[in-house]
């Protein structure tokens, strides 16, 4: 699950994860957070995901990262956008507006990177990767968001040893075990997807359930 991995798939336009739509999960629980218009939001393993676009338009300066520059190019291209191209460190970076994708390395990102954000989004970041994986992913994460930051999280629940990922189960207990450090992490929604995903029914999963986390620091 490297970076060959995800640039196939992009390569391919095997892209079965990205949404032809904005999240629902986001509409209806980013108010959660209570952040102003102007704050700054991360969103790690972005895609070229339309959620994006629906944090710039309620005034929200965001911050994509992402290692595929097909899926970042194929975001501005889609919105006949002219982003402005600079190379910033170890990241190529695509900026319109409020709104700026890194493309690159997540691990490459530093404290710097990130010293204006508020709160991060994460719909498809952790369960995209193996557990090796998302455990140096949380631990990254934590380390470089800022002491005040929060956090809307969206896992998948469902029996590993019938189906493999992408994308990864990540069971609630996990979610407690990553997210260390005087994090707090309070489901606000759970629900049932397995009839609305034909490979979970081809996998004959008996149940798959995403469930929406808000994460804050006590």
């Amino acid at each position: 699950m490297h970076e060959a991995f995800w640039q196939d798939r992009w390569a391919r336009s095997q892209i079965g994860f990205h949404q032809e739509k904005v999240n629902g999960y986001l509409r209806r629980h980013w108010s959660r957070l209570g952040l102003c218009e102007e704050a700054a939001v991360l969103v790690p393993l972005c895609g070229k995901s339309l959620d994006l676009a629906w944090l710039a338009e309620q005034g929200h300066a965001v911050i994509g990262v992402e290692l595929a520059e097909r899926a970042v190019q194929d975001f501005f291209v889609e919105r006949d956008v002219q982003p402005q191209v600079v190379q910033q460190g170890a990241f190529k970076v695509y900026q319109a507006g409020k709104l700026r994708i890194l493309c690159g390395d997540f691990f490459a990102l530093t404290r710097e990177d990130v010293a204006d954000c508020q709160a991060f989004y994460d719909r498809a970041a952790l369960i995209a990767l193996p557990a090796p994986m998302r455990e140096r992913y949380a631990a990254h994460l934590q380390a470089i968001l800022p002491p005040a930051c929060q956090g809307l999280l969206v896992t998948l629940v469902y029996d590993q040893q019938r189906m493999d990922g992408p994308p990864f189960s990540v069971a609630d207990a996990e979610v407690e075990q990553r997210f260390t450090s005087g994090w707090v992490a309070r489901e606000v929604e759970r629900k049932d997807v397995l009839s609305g995903n034909p490979r979970f029914v081809e996998s004959q999963l008996e149940a798959v359930e995403e469930v929406v986390f808000h994460l804050t620091r006590s």
